[in-house]
């Protein structure tokens, strides 16, 4: 046949012939089924095919004179020209010679499928799916086309598609000549993820450019409502490195909304929309396995192709087997220059900024970046002709009918979408700050005439007004690196694959506290005694305890078993600090709640007791073996373990806090082993925090018990001095260059050193991040690490290698008299 191509005929380099995304299938189903890369079959319609469409019908020169001076700014004048030219190609009908051989591929199709076999009905440009320009969306979709009459007629509306309003001025913003760039249609054998589920994958992160993670989106239903952002998909993280060492880690899991689904209607052909069930909105649409698997085939297909991939997969939910159904090249982080950091900072108090009420609507945040303008809120893209350059574009959702303003913007707004939806793909292909998902983001500001868009902190915030912020920009390549360990202080995993790009040696202290609050918000015993608490609430009618029970059923509605759901989430947050700074140490300080911090928990009330000074009773290590909070305890150990031993992240050490007498850490010590966590088993080392005068005065004896210290310079400073910081009588006195701070600092940095075997010693208090001065004390005592603030981790590091340097040059003059 003159203008088919079976998949199996084709590979990427038919590009010209069949386009990117018809080449890229043939390219899989050649090399990568047999790896167990699931793609369904079918044909290509060859470009030669659209070339004789447009000569057949002598229409080649029309085309060029209705685009002849357009401007792709003017949005009325550039619909009436795509209009004319879609009608131009629609009129010319389909050659008999071709429309034969689509009717004979068609049959060949149900002779293997079975008669009227439903068929996706897919363009694919010759310039598309390229590592600069990916085209996704440009061109016309038709899913569950039966039939040879319906196939031809897609395929005519495909080839009138080249020449959409947004496909005509991507082409101009890209450089692409109009008539330099021909249409192939694929005919794929349609997967039933109707009747089950699809989605979205990536083999990087889609806003950090971070390689070593696979990123998946899912929904109910055919997958143009992820692509199209129609709906909240499930998300989920898979860390790369260690999955490909056969380990599971799933080191996050996002519940998405997934409200509707797109569906086969009754009768006939084409799709509709359904609304999904309250209790299966509740539900992951993928278990873990499948998760896994579609992580496996990302890597697979990363690395035949040997770039990041844009990948779209479904679920068949007739079979339950899962398919690759379109792969392309990431076109974003790919083309990143690594070698430089651009950092957006906002200058306002964020706090204060939330007191004010100037924080309006939140949302899922796309890139790093900041922007701001005036605010635009367009319903339909019918009135896109409304929007002014600049202005700040907010809206329900997008699709690439609004590509022409969306270039100009400066910020986009949705209420709908998840990170792989249009809106999302778009902005960040254009480098602008984008919040999606807000729900209500159209009704929060409707009258307000100006906001701050800010994606730079991991979720996306809209500030009423014109925010001050800076661009900090560094080039990595000639950054120092000094003996003294540079490692950073996180606690919130959403920042984790950023935070993890930039130059360091470690996490110095990762806080549960952050995870617990975030990802969980229950206190564990009331998870523990879930069943019991049910009981009282029934049987006793408290309706006290009956709302902490409604709590924590909206909460953990995906578990049946709360106990695992507190373990999971404190473990995929653990997780994903522990991928992003892989293979750096990643050491994770056990709960350090105070007693009112955790009586705040949803059920913390009935398991607290009230403490005249909190700062210093039942926190840290003495909670640990205490029977009353144990099984909590155990808990965080059961974490623990599923990041080290199911995901593979040994990385991971563990951190006590507040240890007052080395009785009190064997104690500790023991209780972590009655878990399963054993010091030195499978490299698990345990740290000590030193925020105690007695952790320094005893030195000696906690470094017969821990495999090293960190020392929190807060409460060291607070304790030795006496004093509570947050008190303003007494605040003025609070300072961690104070004499008596310095000389216990320096005594436990030569205790640790000294040790048999030597003892690792750093710092993960603020006072480093705070003075210069304070941290070439540090430097000048010989301390091993230290643990800062993200914001202060180049500044530091540029400080502490010249220290270094200095003290080099002191003694190398010394020695030479």
């Amino acid at each position: 046949m003159k203008f088919i191509r079976w998949f199996e005929e084709v590979g990427t380099r038919d590009v010209a012939l069949v386009g990117g995304k018809n080449a890229s299938l043939g390219e899989m189903i050649q090399n990568l089924t047999k790896k167990g890369v699931n793609v369904p079959s079918g044909f290509a319609i060859t470009a030669e095919a659209y070339r004789y469409v447009i000569e057949k019908a002598g229409i080649r020169e029309k085309i060029v004179d209705t685009l002849a001076g357009l401007d792709t700014h003017d949005m009325e004048n550039l619909s009436e020209r795509g209009s004319k030219i879609r009608g131009m190609i629609k009129n010319a009908g389909c050659p008999k010679e071709l429309e034969e051989e689509i009717r004979l591929a068609y049959r060949q199709m149900e002779e293997r499928y079975g008669e009227g076999v439903d068929v996706a009905v897919r363009s694919s440009a010759t310039a598309e799916d390229l590592p600069t320009a990916s085209f996704a969306g440009q061109q016309e979709t038709y899913l569950n086309v039966r039939g040879a009459d319906e196939l031809v007629e897609k395929v005519m509306e495909c080839f009138a598609s080249l020449f959409t309003n947004r496909a005509i001025s991507y082409r101009v913003d890209k450089g692409f000549g109009h008539l330099s760039v021909y249409l192939s249609v694929g005919v794929q054998k349609m997967v039933r993820s109707d009747l089950a589920c699809s989605g979205v994958m990536f083999s990087i992160d889609t806003e950090s450019g971070f390689r070593d993670a696979v990123y998946i989106t899912g929904a109910y239903g055919l997958g143009e409502n992820v692509v199209q952002g129609t709906v909240n998909p499930d998300q989920f993280y898979v860390f790369k490195p260690t999955l490909k060492e056969g380990f599971r880690p799933i080191v996050e899991k996002k519940l998405g909304t997934k409200r509707k689904k797109l569906v086969y209607k009754e009768k006939g052909t084409g799709t509709k929309q359904k609304k999904v069930e309250r209790e299966d909105q509740r539900k992951f649409v993928l278990t873990d396995d499948e998760v896994l698997t579609l992580a496996r085939w990302a890597c697979i297909i990363e690395n035949h192709y040997g770039a990041p991939m844009d990948i779209e997969w479904a679920k068949d939910g007739r079979t339950n087997e899962l398919f690759v159904v379109q792969a392309r090249p990431e076109t974003v982080h790919s083309q990143r220059n690594l070698a430089v950091s651009e950092t957006y900072v906002l200058e306002e108090d964020r706090d204060l900024l939330r007191e004010e009420g100037k924080l309006l609507v939140t949302g899922e945040a796309v890139g790093t970046k900041i922007g701001y303008g005036e605010v635009n809120i367009i319903e339909s893209s019918d009135d896109i002709h409304k929007f002014e350059p600049g202005q700040v574009l907010v809206t329900d959702m997008t699709d690439p009918d609004w590509e022409p303003i969306m270039k100009v913007a400066g910020a986009i707004i949705t209420n709908r979408g998840g990170r792989t939806c249009h809106a999302a793909i778009i902005s960040r292909e254009l480098g602008i700050p984008c919040v999606i998902g807000t729900v209500r983001g159209t009704k929060v500001l409707k009258g307000v005439k100006d906001v701050t868009v800010d994606c730079s902190e991991g979720m996306g915030k809209i500030y009423e007004g014109r925010l001050k912020y800076r661009i900090e920009k560094l080039t990595l390549d000639n950054l120092p690196r000094p003996r003294t360990r540079i490692m950073m202080n996180a606690g919130v995993p959403e920042n984790a694959f950023v935070q993890g790009q930039i130059p360091n040696d470690g996490v110095g202290l990762a806080r549960e506290e952050f995870i617990i609050n975030s990802y969980i918000g229950i206190h564990p015993l009331a998870l523990i005694e879930y069943e019991e608490l049910k009981k009282r609430a029934m049987e006793e009618g408290d309706k006290k305890i009956a709302r902490v029970i409604k709590e924590i059923d909206e909460r953990s509605a995906s578990y049946e078993d709360k106990v695992e759901f507190f373990i999971d989430n404190l473990a995929r947050g653990i997780g994903k600090i522990a991928a992003g700074f892989y293979p750096n140490e990643v050491i994770v300080r056990l709960s350090d709640f105070k007693t009112n911090e955790y009586a705040n928990l949803i059920g913390g009330y009935l398991y607290e007791p009230e403490e005249s000074n909190p700062m210093i009773g039942w926190r840290g290590a003495s909670r640990y073996y205490d029977d009353k909070f144990k099984p909590a305890f155990g808990l965080e150990c059961k974490a623990i373990r599923k990041v080290r031993e199911e995901m593979g992240l040994t990385n991971v050490k563990v951190m006590v806090p507040f240890c007052r007498t080395p009785e009190e850490g064997r104690e500790v010590i023991k209780t972590m082993q009655e878990f399963g966590l054993k010091q030195g088993e499978n490299g698990l080392e345990v740290y000590v925090m030193c925020e105690i005068p007695s952790n320094v005065i005893l030195a000696d004896e906690f470094a017969d018990v821990f495999d090293g210290f960190s020392i929190g310079s807060n409460d060291l400073t607070q304790l030795t001095l006496g004093l509570d910081r947050d008190s303003d009588l007494v605040s003025h006195i609070f300072d961690e260059r104070n004499e008596a701070v310095k000389r216990l600092v320096k005594h436990v940095i030569e205790v640790a050193h000294e040790h048999e075997p030597r003892r690792k010693i750093g710092i993960c208090g603020q006072a480093p991040s705070d003075f210069p001065e304070f941290a070439e004390f540090l430097v000048e005592c010989g301390i091993d690490s230290m643990s800062l603030n993200p914001d202060a981790i180049i500044s530091t590091r540029l400080n502490v290698a010249e220290v270094e340097r200095r003290i080099k040059r002191d003694v190398y003059r010394d020695k030479s008299g």
